[in-house]
C-alpha cells in the first residue's frame, strides 16, 4: 500500500475504486488446459498484465507486461480505444483487452496503438506490423493471422509473413468498418464490429455510417487553443447510425446481408459459432419488435429463426443468441413476469428465475439468475435438461465457461472484493490470485425490505456512532439497469465512508431497477421521474420508522449519472422531505440523452412529448428552495455538460441559488485520481454545511 494512503478517499482515488490488482477478462482454452487472464501487479497499480493460468498446476505466468514491451513508459491511445475505454468505463491501463484463437494458444492486443502477439504456450511476445494506430485485434480461429482496425478501415496481418491487407475501408472518415457504434456500445453490451467465421475463411463485419447523426462538439474552456471536440451523437428522436453487416472473404469476396433495415435498423449482436450459421439478433427503433436471423454467408439471405415482441420494450440480455451442440437455438423471453431461459422455444426454467445473462452455449447451457434480486448466481441446464445451481454461498457471482472448465468470480458481504476460482468438471481446483488492495473501512450493513413493493434497502450508520439524531444522506442510483442493493461489501464502501462522516446512509433499489422482472422495470415506461422518486420516499419513510435516529428534518440525496439526475429531481419536486443534493453528472432533459436509452423507456420525443415533459428537471427549475450542488466533466460524451449547463441557466433565470463544480477534462467516469479523491471530500463539506441547520 503506498505510505501516503492514510485515508479512504485517497485510497478509493488511488485503487481506482478498488478494481485495481482484482484478476478478470478471462478465456478458457477449448481443451480446458489453460486459462487466460489479465491482472495488474498491485491494487494501486494501473498497469495491467496478461496471465496465463495452467489448469492441471495452478501455475500462473505472466506472459506479458506492458512496461516491457512500451520503452515510453506511456501509453498514445488512437482515438478509437479511448472511446471504447470509456464507452467500458475502463480506468486501467497497460493491456486492458486481448483476444484469442480457439485453442487459446496465441493472443492479440493493442499497447499505444501498436499490435502485439504473444504465444500463451512458450510466452514469447511479438509486435505485429500494422498499416496505423491498431485497435480491437483479433487472431483468426487457427491462429495464423490477425485482423485489426485502424482509422475506421480492417486490416489482416499473416503472422507468418508479417504482409498486411486491407480488408475493407471508405474514404469518408465518418463511414467505418469493424468497429460497433456509439449506442451499440454505450446501451447494447456490443462492444466489437467484427466476427471470424469459424473455419477462418472469412470475416462478418458491421460498416457503420455515421453521416446521418448530428455532430456535436465538446470543447475545453480550459484550454481556449485547443479545438474543440467533434462526436456524432445520436438524440433521441435524431437520426442514427446507419448500420450494415458484410461477409468478407480472405478469397476477395464481398456480400452484403439483407434483412428489412428500416424496420429493424439497430444491430444488437452476432455469434458465429462452430459448425452453426452467423446469428444475429436485430431489433426495431422502437424496441418492441426482434428477430434472430440465420444468415447465408455465400448469398447473404437471410432466414428468420425467432420474432419476439412486447408492447413496451424487449430488454437486451448478454449472451443470446447461441446454439447448443445439438442444434437447438438457446433464447430468453418474458413469461409471467419471469426471464425465462428458451431453448429451441421452450422454457427450461422455472417461474421467479430470474435469468440475467447467458454466459455459455455449447453441450449444456450455463447462465447467471436470480431468485432474490440481491444476489445473482451461475446456473448449468444440462443436455437432457437438468437444471442445477453451481454456486452456493450468498453474493453475486459470474462464470467464464468452455467444456468441463470455468471460472467463477464471487463477491459477498463476508469479504472485500471477489474470488475467482478455476474448476473442472463441477470441482473447485485453484483459486485465482488477487493483488488488490484491502480497503480501510469495513461497512456494516442492515438490510431492509418496505412498502407493499418490498423495497430493497440497505442503511449505514456510522461505525464510531454516538448517541442523538444524525442527518440522512440517500445514496442511490435508483434507474434503469443498474443495482446498488446487492450482497457484495464492496458496494457499500462509498456508502460506510459516507455514514463515518456522521450521516444515516440509505442505498434504495426502486422500480425500474433489474432483477425483479418485466413488470418491475418496466414501471418507469414514459415515466423516469415519479416512481423512482416516489420509491426512494417510501423507503426513507418506513426505514425512518423504525431508525429514530435518523433526523428527517435534515435529509440530503447525492447521485451520478441517473443518481444525479434522481437527487436533483428530489429537492426540485419534493422540498418538503429532501433538504440538499449533490447531483453529478445528472441528465436534466432527456431530449439530449441516447436515442437506444431514452426511447427505450421515453419512447419517441415526437409520439410522446409529455412523456419528455414529465421527465425533464428544466421547467423545474423555479421550484428549487433546497440548496443544490452541480458537479459535471465537461468532456463528458455520454451525459454532455449541456444538461447541467441548461438547468444551471434555467436555475439563475428563475432567481434559484445554486452551485456548479466544472470538472475541466473530466468525462462521465471520472478516472484522474486526483478528481475522485477531492469529489468525496468537496461532496461532505456540501451536505455538513447544508444539513446544519433545519
Amino acid at each position: 500500500m503506498n505510505e501516503q494512503a492514510d485515508s479512504f478517499p485517497r485510497q478509493y482515488a488511488r485503487t481506482r475504486r478498488f478494481t485495481l490488482g482484482h484478476p478478470r477478462s478471462f478465456s478458457i482454452a477449448a481443451d480446458g488446459s489453460r486459462v487466460a487472464f489479465l491482472r495488474s501487479p498491485a491494487g494501486d497499480d494501473p498497469e495491467t498484465c496478461l496471465w496465463v493460468l495452467g489448469v492441471d498446476t495452478g501455475r500462473e505466468r505472466l506472459i506479458a507486461d506492458p512496461r516491457a514491451l512500451l520503452a515510453t513508459g506511456q501509453e498514445d491511445l488512437p482515438a478509437a480505444e479511448r472511446a471504447r475505454r470509456e464507452r467500458t468505463r475502463e480506468s486501467a491501463a497497460g493491456i486492458v483487452a486481448y483476444a484469442g484463437d480457439r485453442d487459446l494458444r496465441v493472443a492479440a492486443f493493442a499497447l499505444s496503438g501498436r499490435l502485439f502477439l504473444v504465444d500463451l504456450v512458450e510466452g514469447a511476445v511479438h509486435e505485429l506490423p500494422s498499416a496505423g494506430p491498431a485497435f480491437d485485434p483479433r487472431p483468426d480461429p487457427g491462429g495464423s493471422r490477425v485482423a485489426y482496425v485502424t482509422d475506421g478501415a480492417l486490416h489482416l496481418v499473416d503472422v507468418g509473413s508479417g504482409q498486411d491487407s486491407l480488408l475493407a475501408a471508405d474514404e469518408d472518415p465518418d463511414v467505418t468498418w469493424g468497429v460497433a457504434e456509439f449506442v451499440a456500445a454505450e446501451e447494447m453490451d456490443r462492444s466489437r464490429g467484427y466476427w471470424w467465421a469459424p473455419d477462418g475463411s472469412a470475416v462478418a463485419v458491421a460498416r457503420v455510417d455515421n453521416r446521418p447523426v448530428a455532430e456535436w462538439h465538446i470543447a475545453n474552456p480550459a484550454e481556449p487553443e485547443a479545438e474543440p471536440v467533434t462526436v456524432r451523437y445520436p438524440a433521441a428522436g435524431t437520426e442514427n447510425a446507419v448500420v450494415d453487416l458484410w461477409i468478407l472473404g480472405l478469397d476477395g469476396s464481398r456480400t452484403k446481408l439483407a434483412w428489412d433495415r428500416d424496420a429493424f435498423p439497430y444491430l444488437v449482436e452476432g455469434t458465429w459459432q462452430r459448425n452453426r450459421p452467423l446469428t444475429l439478433l436485430v431489433q426495431s427503433r422502437d424496441q418492441r419488435r426482434s428477430l434472430v436471423l440465420t444468415a447465408d454467408a455465400a448469398t447473404g439471405a437471410t432466414r428468420t429463426l425467432r420474432e419476439d415482441h412486447d408492447p413496451i420494450w424487449l430488454e437486451i440480455i448478454p449472451g443470446i443468441p447461441g446454439w447448443t451442440d445439438q442444434g437447438a437455438l438457446v433464447f430468453a423471453e418474458d413469461r409471467v413476469d419471469t426471464r425465462c431461459l428458451v431453448i429451441d422455444g421452450e422454457p427450461v426454467t422455472p417461474a421467479g428465475l430470474q435469468v440475467r445473462q447467458v454466459v455459455e452455449t455449447g453441450e449444456g447451457v450455463v447462465f447467471t439468475a436470480s431468485t432474490e434480486p440481491m444476489e445473482v448466481h451461475v446456473w448449468r441446464v444440462s443436455p437432457s435438461g437438468q437444471l442445477s445451481r453451481i454456486t452456493g454461498e450468498p453474493g453475486v457471482h459470474g462464470a467464464v465457461a468452455s467444456g468441463r472448465v470455468m471460472v467463477t468470480t464471487s463477491a459477498t458481504m463476508d469479504r472485500s472484493g471477489f474470488l475467482a476460482r478455476v474448476h473442472r468438471d463441477g470441482t473447485p481446483l485453484w483459486t485465482v490470485v488477487s493483488n488488490a488492495e484491502a480497503p480501510l473501512i469495513e461497512p456494516s450493513v442492515s438490510f431492509v425490505r418496505s412498502g407493499p413493493g418490498a423495497l430493497r434497502s440497505a442503511l449505514l450508520l456510522p461505525a464510531d456512532r454516538t448517541n442523538g439524531p444524525l442527518p440522512v444522506l440517500l445514496d442511490p442510483y435508483g434507474g434503469p439497469s443498474v443495482q446498488r442493493v446487492v450482497s457484495a461489501r464492496d458496494a457499500y464502501l462509498q456508502s460506510q465512508w459516507f455514514a463515518d462522516q456522521g450521516f444515516a446512509v440509505l442505498v434504495t433499489d426502486g422500480r425500474g431497477t433489474p432483477g425483479r422482472g418485466a413488470a418491475w422495470e418496466r414501471a418507469v415506461h414514459l415515466d423516469l421521474a415519479g416512481p423512482v422518486l416516489e420509491d426512494q420516499v417510501e423507503a426513507l419513510h418506513a426505514v425512518a420508522a423504525d431508525h429514530p435516529e435518523m433526523d428527517l428534518s435534515r435529509v440530503g440525496i447525492r447521485g451520478w449519472s441517473f443518481g444525479g439526475y434522481l437527487a436533483a429531481l428530489a429537492v426540485l419536486r419534493r422540498p418538503d422531505v429532501f433538504h440538499a443534493a449533490v447531483a453529478g453528472a445528472p441528465v436534466t432533459d432527456w431530449r439530449i440523452y441516447d436515442t437506444h436509452y431514452t426511447e427505450r423507456y421515453l419512447g419517441h420525443p415526437e409520439e410522446h412529448p409529455e412523456a419528455y415533459e414529465r421527465s425533464s428537471l428544466i421547467a423545474d427549475a423555479p421550484k428549487l428552495e433546497r440548496p443544490l450542488l452541480l458537479i459535471h466533466g465537461l468532456a463528458d460524451d455520454n451525459v454532455v455538460a449541456a444538461h447541467t449547463l441548461r438547468l444551471s441557466r434555467a436555475l439563475l433565470e428563475a432567481g434559484r441559488p445554486h452551485q456548479v463544480l466544472p470538472l475541466s477534462g473530466v468525462t462521465h467516469m471520472t478516472p484522474q485520481e486526483v478528481v475522485a479523491e477531492n469529489l468525496l471530500l468537496l461532496q461532505v463539506a456540501f451536505l455538513r454545511q447544508a444539513l446544519a441547520y433545519r
